[in-house]
């Protein structure tokens, strides 16, 4: 069975476990979200459209993942006016499973739901590094780490100067990605780190 949906501006043919990008949905990762805009569905012949919208027809998606886009540059300029203008834009994108395609009002199982957050738990209890033996330093002699971002840290096992000084690109995305802090940040501090390392 297969079903046509319409959210965030785009229409999508989906049918059950298809994983799909779409513009962000608020929830968590393992919650079910219900995507009322069915524009049609059916199996093999038998189709039903709507006019514009099926009436008590809704598909229900587990959320895999919360991200973003890569970053869009939209760039301006204007010929002998020394005008330009430089915008980025990097659009937030949830990862969906579609769980089920529902009909005649059905509500969706919870099952899905109860085991995606069972495993998300599990995610968030595991930190994204294991940390250094010895004695952590203090973090806030980095410029821009304060004490809440030091502590933020500290939980995900980042505990002294060199481990930051030797994270790659891929670790600064992974942190970028999970953490409230931007690529841009990190690398500043990684640059700030090797300096403090080697005293």
């Amino acid at each position: 069975m297969f079903a046509v949906i319409k959210t965030g501006g785009k229409q999508y043919r989906v049918a059950a476990n298809d994983v799909l990008k779409i513009e962000k949905v608020s929830g968590e990762v393992g919650d079910i979200v219900e995507i009322g805009q069915v524009l049609a569905h059916g199996e093999g012949d038998n189709v039903v459209i709507g006019a514009p919208l099926v009436e008590g027809a809704t598909v229900a998606a587990e959320i895999v993942e919360q991200g973003k886009a890569r970053t869009v540059i939209a760039f301006k300029k204007r010929r002998r006016q020394n005008s330009r203008r430089k915008i980025g834009h990097r659009q937030l994108l949830t990862t969906v499973r579609i769980s089920e395609i529902l009909t005649g009002g059905a509500k969706p199982s919870k099952k899905a739901a109860a085991k995606a957050e069972a495993k998300a738990e599990d995610k968030a209890a595991a930190p994204l590094f294991k940390a250094p033996k010895g004695e952590p330093d203090d973090l806030t002699a980095i410029k821009g780490i304060g004490p809440v971002a030091a502590e933020q840290l500290k939980e995900q096992g980042i505990t002294t100067f060199a481990q930051i000084a030797k994270l790659s690109d891929a670790d600064v995305e992974k942190i970028d990605g999970a953490m409230p802090f931007s690529a841009d940040q990190i690398k500043d501090w990684r640059e700030q780190a090797k300096d403090l390392a080697k005293k």
